[in-house]
C-alpha cells in the first residue's frame, strides 16, 4: 500500500512516528530525579529552570508530532477496520489536545515561580489545581485513546499476525499508561515502560513509512530546516 498521496504525508507521517515517542523519552529521561508530583516539579523548576524548561519544551513538541503518526496508523486499520480507525485516531488526537492544554498550564506554573517565587507558585498551584476546564474531559480520551487504537491494530493486523505483531500491539496499548495533568513527572517505571512501548510499536512504523517511496527534494529539506528557527523567531516578535 503506498503513503505518497496521503495528508499531510508519509514524511510528516513518518518523522512524527519516529520523532514523536523518542521526543517524549528524551524529555522524561531530562527530568528524573524529581519528583513526579507538582510540588517537586516546581522545585525542580526553582533549582534548575533551563533544564525543566527544556524537558517540557520536548515533550510538548514530542506530543505534536505523534498526531500525523496516528493518522498514518488509523488509515492503515481503516483499511479492513473503519470503525476501529475512526475511533481510535479520534480519541488519541482528542488526548493529544487535553496533554497540550496541560503542557501549556505548566508553562504558566513555571512562569509563575519566576515572577512570585517557588511558595507562592506552589500554593497558587495547590489552590487551582482541580478548576474545572473543559478539557477535563480530554482525560478519558487519553486513557482510552491508545488501547482502542491498538486494537484496531491488531483487528486488522497492521503490525503483522505473528507474536511480534501482536506484541507491538500490546506495546501501543501501554501508551495508556502514561500519566496525565498538569506538572507530571512521568519519570517512573511505569512511564518509562509506557514510553518504551509507543516508541516500540511506532518507531518501526515510523521508518517503514520513510523507506516507502523516494527522497524529498533538497530544497524541500531545505526548507523545512529554515523554516523551524524561522518560525520560533516570528513567535518571540509577535
Amino acid at each position: 500500500m503506498t503513503e505518497t498521496r496521503s495528508i499531510p504525508g508519509r514524511w510528516v507521517e513518518g518523522a512524527g512516528a519516529v520523532l514523536g515517542p523518542l521526543l517524549l523519552i528524551a524529555a522524561v529521561l531530562t527530568r528524573i530525579g524529581a519528583d513526579d508530583f507538582f510540588p517537586g516539579q516546581l522545585a525542580a523548576y526553582a533549582a534548575d529552570p533551563g533544564r525543566m524548561a527544556v524537558s517540557y519544551g520536548v515533550f510538548a513538541a514530542g506530543v505534536v508530532l505523534l498526531w500525523p503518526a496516528v493518522t498514518a496508523l488509523a488509515r492503515r486499520i481503516a483499511v479492513t477496520r473503519p470503525g476501529w480507525a475512526g475511533w481510535g485516531a479520534t480519541l488519541v488526537v482528542l488526548g493529544l489536545f487535553g496533554r497540550i492544554f496541560h503542557a501549556g498550564v505548566s508553562h504558566l506554573a513555571f512562569q509563575l515561580v519566576d515572577e512570585l517565587g517557588l511558595e507562592a507558585a506552589r500554593r497558587a498551584v495547590a489552590d487551582t489545581y482541580g478548576a474545572f476546564h473543559v478539557f477535563k474531559a480530554a482525560s478519558v480520551c487519553i486513557m482510552a485513546g491508545w488501547i482502542v487504537l491498538a486494537a484496531g491494530a491488531f483487528r486488522a493486523r497492521v503490525f503483522g499476525a505473528g507474536p511480534l505483531g501482536v506484541a507491538r500491539c500490546g506495546a501501543l496499548a501501554l501508551g495508556c499508561a502514561l500519566p496525565l495533568g498538569v506538572l507530571k513527572g512521568s519519570s517512573d517505571l511505569i512511564s518509562l515502560l509506557a514510553l518504551a512501548g509507543l516508541a516500540a510499536a511506532l518507531v518501526p512504523f515510523g521508518l517503514g513509512l520513510l523507506r516507502n517511496g523516494p527522497a524529498p527534494r533538497w530544497w524541500a529539506v531545505a526548507l523545512t530546516v529554515a523554516l523551524v528557527p524561522g518560525a520560533y523567531v516570528v513567535g518571540m516578535l509577535g
